[in-house]
C-alpha cells in the first residue's frame, strides 16, 4: 500500500481507467470475433458489413488510447486478408437484411466504471418538490447589511501594554478600565 498522497491517488485513477478500458476491449474482441465467424462462411456481403463493424471498434479503441494504433492497424490488415482470401467463385449468395441484423451484435449498456458510494436516504416527495420550486424561482438579492464598525481594542491599549509579550493580570485590569 502507498503512503503518499500522489502515489494513492494515482492508484485511484488506474483503477478507474483499468475498469473503462476493460469495457472497450471486451467490445472491440467481441466485434473481431464476430467478424472472423461470419469471414469464415463464406458470406463476403455479411462478412464485409460485420468487417466494418470490427474496424470501427478497433478505431475507437485506438482513439482512447485503449490498444496501440500500430496493435490496431496489424488487426485490421489481418482481418481484409482474410476477407479478400474468400475466392470469388465459392462466394455466397448475399442474405436478406433479416439475416444481417441477427448476425449483427446488439449494443450492450455501458457499465459504470467505479462502484457508487453509499448515500443517505432517498428525500421525501415533498422535500424533493419543495426544492425543485426553489431552483425554479429565482432569489431575491437581499440588500446588504452594513455592521457597525468596532473600535478597534489595539487602538484603546495603552503604547506600554502593546511591547510586553505577557501581561499580568493586574495589567489586564487596568487596560479594561481605560
Amino acid at each position: 500500500m502507498a503512503n503518499i498522497k500522489s502515489q494513492i491517488k494515482r492508484n485511484r485513477q488506474n483503477d478507474k481507467r483499468r475498469l473503462r478500458n476493460r469495457v472497450v476491449r471486451g467490445d472491440t474482441r467481441s466485434a473481431v470475433k464476430n467478424a472472423r465467424a461470419v469471414i469464415e462462411t463464406g458470406n463476403a456481403e455479411t462478412a464485409k458489413v460485420a468487417l466494418k463493424q470490427a474496424i470501427s471498434a478497433l478505431d475507437k479503441a485506438a482513439e482512447k488510447g485503449v490498444l496501440h494504433k500500430n496493435n490496431v492497424a496489424r488487426r485490421k490488415s489481418r482481418l481484409m486478408k482474410k476477407l479478400a482470401a474468400i475466392p470469388a467463385k465459392t462466394m455466397v449468395e448475399p442474405q436478406p437484411a433479416e439475416t444481417v441484423a441477427a448476425i449483427e451484435p446488439e449494443p450492450t449498456p455501458a457499465k459504470k466504471a467505479t462502484p457508487r458510494k453509499r448515500t443517505a436516504a432517498p428525500k421525501a416527495a415533498e422535500t424533493q418538490a419543495v426544492e425543485v420550486a426553489e431552483k425554479a424561482e429565482p432569489k431575491a438579492k437581499k440588500p446588504a447589511e452594513k455592521k457597525p464598525a468596532k473600535a478597534s481594542a489595539s487602538k484603546a491599549k495603552p503604547a506600554a501594554a502593546k511591547t510586553t509579550a505577557k501581561k499580568t493580570t493586574a495589567a489586564k485590569k487596568t487596560s479594561v478600565k481605560k
